[in-house]
């Protein structure tokens, strides 16, 4: 069974328009900046809110079809992880989890004993007494996971699982979750704003951008070939529009640049920070962009230095501390960049 949904939804002067399937078995990452409509496009495919056009289809078996079909949230077989988990603080993991087949009409033994094997299956048998105030972070998220596999849904929603816990529990949390999607036969729908959660646990991307989809695929190409600023930023890449004529693109921003195999027509292009070298005088050598900038801010990232500059096209560079030590940086300093052609990727726009 496929997921087929048109999310349609318009409250004041926000509109959501959203095509989206799933598949069994696939897990698809929502993925946007604040306000884009990922929570909107959750919360309608929970039945916690119902569309104003579109559909949404299971099957052969509609959910929301305006204006004469919705099935309410407790009536969908769905699991969801929400944010903050959500646990019940005055029930024990075992009864947190067991809480869903209770709900749906299971008795007390039954629930307790198939809430028992999902503690087990995802590591925390000998928490099952255990309250919430008691679990880490970690802990909390995989009742709260497994509370929404208890009932075996259909679909399963996560909406920001991993963005509760500190970085060094997310790295070890996200490997075992997605263990855990890929054993989970359902059609799995993850809503987040974190690249990396999106780029490791799901089969496809779609990034929505004012209610809007701009960009879907595998991850790997989204991560390759950005089609908006903001994907382009998530991605950490430099990105540019403009039009092509065999080596070179004339940038709609001003300057132009030099790829290494010829194009035509309107293109986005695109490269690393890594890959611009900065330099007090025009670089001589090899054939290679190179272009007048003006620094307007050093930042830094982890083990490198991000340096905004200001120039026709304007970008962005990850260059050393050294680096940063030789050429003395400071805001408003002017400076040469350089970018070999061969690391400038165009493609269609």
């Amino acid at each position: 069974m496929t997921l087929d949904a048109h999310l349609e939804f318009s409250r004041d002067r926000f509109r959501l328009a959203v095509g989206l399937t799933v598949e069994p078995g696939e897990v698809v990452a929502l993925l946007g900046p604040n306000g884009a409509g990922k929570t909107t496009a959750l919360r309608a495919l929970a039945g916690l809110l119902r569309l104003t056009g579109g559909h949404i289809r299971l099957g052969d078996r509609t959910w929301d079809a305006p204006p004469g079909v919705f099935l309410p949230a407790e009536r969908r077989p769905i699991g969801v992880v929400f944010q903050d988990y959500l646990l019940f603080a005055h029930l024990s993991a075992l009864e947190n989890v067991a809480f869903g087949l209770r709900a749906r009409g299971a008795g007390r033994a039954r629930a307790r004993a198939e809430a028992a094997r999902w503690l087990d299956r995802v590591g925390l048998a000998g928490h099952a007494e255990d309250k919430p105030r008691a679990l880490s972070g970690g802990q909390a998220q995989r009742v709260a996971l497994a509370r929404a596999l208890v009932t075996r849904p259909d679909l399963l929603l996560l909406d920001e699982p991993l963005a509760a816990l500190d970085a060094a529990t997310r790295l070890h949390v996200r490997a075992e979750l997605g263990g855990h999607l890929r054993d989970y036969p359902g059609h799995t729908l993850l809503v987040t704003h974190d690249p990396l959660d999106a780029m490791v646990l799901a089969d496809r991307l779609v990034v929505l951008e004012h209610g809007r989809v701009v960009q879907q695929g595998p991850p790997t190409e989204v991560a390759r070939r950005p089609r908006t600023d903001y994907v382009a930023d998530l991605v950490g890449l430099n990105l540019y529009r403009g039009t092509a004529d065999g080596t070179t693109v004339a940038l709609d921003g001003g300057g132009a640049l030099t790829v290494a195999a010829p194009v035509t027509g309107r293109v986005h292009v695109v490269f690393p920070p890594n890959a611009v070298g900065l330099h007090p005088e025009r670089p001589t050598g090899s054939p290679r962009n190179a272009w007048r900038v003006r620094v307007s801010g050093v930042e830094q990232h982890a083990h490198t230095t991000r340096v905004r500059l200001d120039g026709a096209p304007p970008v962005l560079a990850d260059i050393t501390t050294a680096t940063v030590a030789d050429l003395r940086l400071r805001p408003g300093d002017e400076l040469w960049v350089a970018v070999k052609a061969t690391e400038v990727t165009a493609y269609p726009a």
